[in-house]
Parts: structure tokens; sequence; C-alpha cells
């Protein structure tokens, strides 16, 4: 009775600790999360987290927020100790929030959608200085909160809590689940564990309609339930019977994902952690290695979703020479029979990124693996649909010190490519031209792309390679200005973003007073003189107000809290800028004029009044 109890609280255990951070952490995929640095600052005691480095991570709006959520007591600190601080935090909802480590290091996730979208919200700054706050005899209470419910569970007797647990099972499906999994694998046998387990990952895995994005969280939790019981397996002694249920796993699994929008990347999350239950599954049964190398390599070959890329790297040590001798077998027979691509007769995507892509990343890894660049140029050779193929294997003979061999495989590109070049191949060549003492060269190629196709990012590349020679930016100047002067049906392909390119260059090379003439000649974009003002402000500061004027116009005639703030954050710039001019009149005339033109839209209204 006792080892079933002890299996219905730790299924419990798991169960609610998933869901509590799935809760937490299932709009905060792991490109969202953050790493904020900074100093520690004091609050009576050391501060647990530092308001500095809160301020630069959430930007004054959100830090604000986050303050006003603090000084209403919208924070309740579930737990806290030496590396981890969890809350709930009142909104328009209750959230979860986490935040881990301390001082000048340390990271958080929300549950809340600002946090999905922009990242650092306003609930992770109310859950830090609420942990500022946190008195030591506080944090004791805090601490004993779950010792206490600990010591609660522990005194009532395994069949009061099999009782309560079942009361609960009832309620929640999927804790349901997780008990009887928990339970069959505890004490059924073989047969039963493998029928029961694949109708429980086929039952969580079926999508039945699309699933749209708001869904994939649950959808996402149920199999993780599911998973939790197939690794345990593992940790029981029967890793044998694992293997077969993870080949249903990624079988249903690669037909689902047609059906889902994983924009967050949680099934990303799932299939990589089903993947390493697989491969310790392998080490711990040791299969045939051979039989393991045709099943891997079928799945990274004809796999759409690339569960298994690179596995003959990762499971080297388990495929051994036989399986590893296999696997290449297998790979080279398929790369026999795809056909190379050459330039102006390249394949569809399906061709370059299906089935050609996988096999040239399985047999590269060998030749890598084997320190054989040759066979990797080989392997690439098969592609040279793209500038981009030739430069790819320009870098590779070029890292290995073949420095003749890297410019004849750029040279070509550029010569096969040469009504289209690769900027980046351009670029490459214009760098080994001067490494090896051909600096005409160099300077003929990068002037060529320029004219061909001007950018302020090409422009910093000339300037770098060519040694910030004045002459660059003369010559790209006078060549900007003269295609300005054309007339429009000479150039109307490329006109319109001439002048963009041309401010961009005079802003970075703080030619301000030219920047403002080609910004009024010429109408350059929106956001150009947005950044022409930022970036001149301090020299003309009667230019750059009016622009923060229009900007303020846009953000008003598009509306939203948000764009109302915005709009509020340059009228005060603004404000501080004509002040500095002696304009303190005219800018409270604008103000007055401003709101009454806008008067009906009343929380603009309200956040002007303050």
């Amino acid at each position: 009775m006792r080892c079933v109890f002890l299996i219905l609280m730790v299924s419990l255990s798991n169960h609610a600790a998933k869901l509590g951070q799935h809760r937490i952490e299932r709009a905060a995929p792991a490109r969202n999360r953050l790493a904020m640095t900074g100093k520690r600052q004091k609050h009576g005691a050391e501060a647990r987290f530092d308001l500095e480095t809160l301020r630069d991570m959430a930007g004054d709006k959100v830090f604000a927020r986050g303050q006003a959520y603090h000084d209403e007591g919208r924070v309740e600190i579930a737990a806290m100790d030496r590396t981890r601080v969890a809350a709930r935090v009142i909104g328009s909802e209750i959230y979860r929030t986490e935040l881990k480590g301390a001082g000048k290091r340390f990271s958080g996730a929300c549950s809340c959608p600002a946090f999905s979208d922009h990242g650092f919200c306003k609930h992770m700054v109310a859950t830090a200085l609420a942990a500022n706050h946190v008195a030591p005899d506080e944090l004791k209470k805090i601490g004993s909160r779950f010792a206490r419910i600990r010591d609660y569970l522990r005194a009532q007797g395994v069949d009061a809590l099999v009782k309560r647990l079942m009361a609960l099972a009832e309620r929640d499906a999927a804790v349901l689940q997780d008990i009887e999994l928990a339970a069959v694998a505890a004490g059924d046998d073989d047969a039963s564990v493998l029928a029961r387990f694949r109708g429980a990952i086929a039952d969580a895995i079926s999508t039945r309609d699309y699933i749209e994005y708001g869904e994939v969280g649950e959808w996402a939790a149920g199999i993780e339930v599911v998973l939790d019981r197939v690794e345990g397996l593992v940790g029981q002694g029967k890793a044998a019977l694992a293997l077969p249920l993870l080949d249903e796993f990624f079988d249903d699994m690669e037909e689902a994902l047609g059906h889902v929008d994983d924009s967050n990347g949680e099934i990303g999350a799932l299939v990589a952690r089903a993947a390493e239950i697989h491969l310790a599954a392998c080490r711990t049964t040791k299969p045939d290695p051979v039989e393991l190398a045709q099943n891997l390599y079928d799945r990274e070959a004809g796999s759409d979703w690339d569960f298994f890329h690179g596995a003959s790297e990762t499971y080297a040590d388990v495929l051994g020479k036989a399986g590893l001798a296999e696997y290449r077998r297998l790979a080279e027979a398929a790369w026999g029979k795809i056909k190379p691509l050459h330039a102006g007769r390249g394949g569809d995507d399906e061709d370059r990124y299906g089935l050609r892509f996988r096999l040239s990343s399985i047999l590269e890894s060998f030749a890598k693996c084997d320190g054989d660049v040759d066979a990797r140029i080989a392997v690439r050779k098969k592609d040279l649909s793209s500038a981009y193929d030739y430069l790819g294997i320009a870098e590779l003979c070029l890292a290995h010190g073949r420095d003749a061999e890297a410019l004849e495989w750029a040279e070509e590109g550029l010569w096969q490519f040469e009504d289209n070049p690769d900027e980046r191949l351009v670029v490459f060549a214009a760098e080994l031209y001067v490494r090896l003492g051909r600096k005409a060269d160099a300077e003929r190629a990068l002037w060529r792309e320029f004219e061909r196709s001007p950018s302020l990012d090409l422009y910093k590349q000339m300037d770098a390679v060519l040694d910030r020679s004045r002459s660059v930016r003369g010559r790209a100047v006078t060549f900007l200005k003269a295609r300005l002067a054309q007339p429009k049906s000479q150039s109307l392909a490329r006109r319109a973003s001439v002048p963009d390119v041309l401010l961009q260059l005079l802003v970075h090379e703080k030619l301000f007073d030219d920047a403002w003439e080609v910004a009024e000649k010429h109408g350059v974009g929106e956001r150009e003189r947005l950044r022409l003002a930022q970036a001149s402000e301090a020299n003309h500061p009667a230019r750059a107000w009016k622009v923060y004027a229009d900007q303020v116009e846009s953000l008003l005639k598009s509306g939203g809290q948000r764009n109302y703030e915005e709009a509020c954050a340059f009228i005060g710039h603004i404000g501080r800028l004509r002040a500095g001019l002696g304009e303190k009149d005219s800018h409270a005339a604008w103000l007055d004029e401003l709101a009454l033109r806008h008067k009906a839209k009343r929380n603009f209204m309200e956040l002007l009044r303050r």
C-alpha cells in the first residue's frame, strides 16, 4: 500500500509542478527568455534584484506600471528561496510570474500575453520589487507555507491521501491519466504497459481539428504528462518498453504537426525532450547498431520536421563503427541519385531544402569528423545554384588555409552570377583581394556592387575593407547625388531607395546639414526623418522638434493607449527642446491647439493632463 501511495504522491507532485510551470512559461518560449545584469542596491538589507537593471530591461513605461502594481499590493509571493521567486500578480487576470537568480544576473517568465509578445513585462517588475521588500521574517513565513502543507499531508496517513488524490483525479482527467499510467508502469506486465501507454500517446497527440496558437499550450501540457511517464519507464529499468513507445510518439507527432500552430516553439521543445529520452533509452538497452542506424537514418532523411537532425553524431557512441558505417552507406547510396544543381538551373525549394539538404548535412558531418575538406567540398559542389553556395565553399577553403582556392571559388561565383551577385560574396572576395595585396581589384568589385545596389551596410563594409579611405565617402555621396539628379524614367526601379540611402550615409558620417537638405528636398520616408531628428537634435533642435510633432500627429491618428503614451513622451521631449530654444510660450500655444483638435480622445487628454 505504501508503494502505491508513493507512486500516487510522486505522480500528483510531478503533474502539479508541470501544470504550474506551464502556466508560468507557456507564453514564454526560449527565444523570449531574458538574461539581465546590473548592480545591487540597498533597501535596508541588500536588494534581491537591481532597480537600475529592472528599469533598463523593462523601459521607463513598463517599469512605472510594475511599480504601480507593487505599490497597490497586487503581488502575492508564493515561493522564494536563494535561486527562485514565484508569485501571483493580479492584473486583468491572475498571472503567474517566475524570476530566477539575483543581483547582476537573473531571468524570468510570465504567463501574461505581454511577455509572449514583447518580453519583459510589468508583472515581472512588480514581482522583483515585491521580492526586494520581503523582510527576513516574511521570508521565513513564505518558506514555511509549503512546509506546513507538506507536514499536514504527511500526518494524514495513506488512506486519507489516496481518498484526496482520487477525488482530485475525478475532477481532472489529466491527473487521472497520470496516476493511472504510473500505476500501470509499476505493476502491470509488459504487454499491458505497452497497450495502455500507446493509447495514452495516441489520445494526447490526436489533433482532430486544427489547433490554434492559443490552444497549443493546453495540448502540449497533455502530451508532456504522458512523456513524463515514458521517461519514468527508463528510470524504472524498462527502457526496452520506452523505445517502441517513442517510435509511436515520433510517428504521431510527425503527422500532427501539420495541424498545429506552434509559433511559440512549445512542441519543438517537447520533441527535443522526447529525442533525449530516446537517446537515454538506447544507451541503456544498446540495440543492434545496424538496425538502429537504419531506423535513425530513415527518421533523419525522411522527416519534414528534422526530429533527428545530426543523429549520426548524437548517437555515435551507441552506433559504434558498424552502425556508423551503415548510416554512411545509406546516405551515400541516396546521395548518388541526387542530381547536381547549377547556376540558372536551380531546383525548387522542396528539392533544395528537402532530401538534398538532409543528405548533404549527413555526409558533410561524416566528412567533417574525418577531417576531409575535399570530401566536404565535393558534397557542396552538388548544389551551385546560387552565389551563396560559392561563398560557402570559398569560406570553407579559407578556413583551412587554402586562400588561392578560396579566391578561385569566389571569382567563379562572381562570374556565374555577374548580373545578380550576392553582396556577401562580393565583400568576401574584396577582403581576400586586400589580403593578397590586390587592393585595386577589391575597389573595383566593391564599387561595381555599390553602383548596382547601394546600401548603408555595403558602404560600411567598403569603408572597413578599404581602410576608411576618404575617397570612399566622397565617391559614394557624389554617386548617390548624381543618381538623384537623373530623370525618374532612367532609374525608376531604384530611385525610391536612393534618397534614403544617401540620408543614412550622411547621418552615419554626421554630415547633418547635408542630411537635412536631402530630407527636405527629396521627401525621404518618415522613419528616416525620425532617425535624422534623433541623431542631430543637439545641432538642429528646431528641425528635430517639428519632425517629432509630425510623429505625434501620426500616433494620435492611429489611436490606442500605447500610441497615446508614446505621443506624450514625444510631447515632453519637444517641450524640453523648445525651452532650450526660448520657445516656452509658443510651445504652450501649440499644446493648447493640439488639445483642442484632439479633445475627443479622452484617454489621450488624461495622459496629457498628467
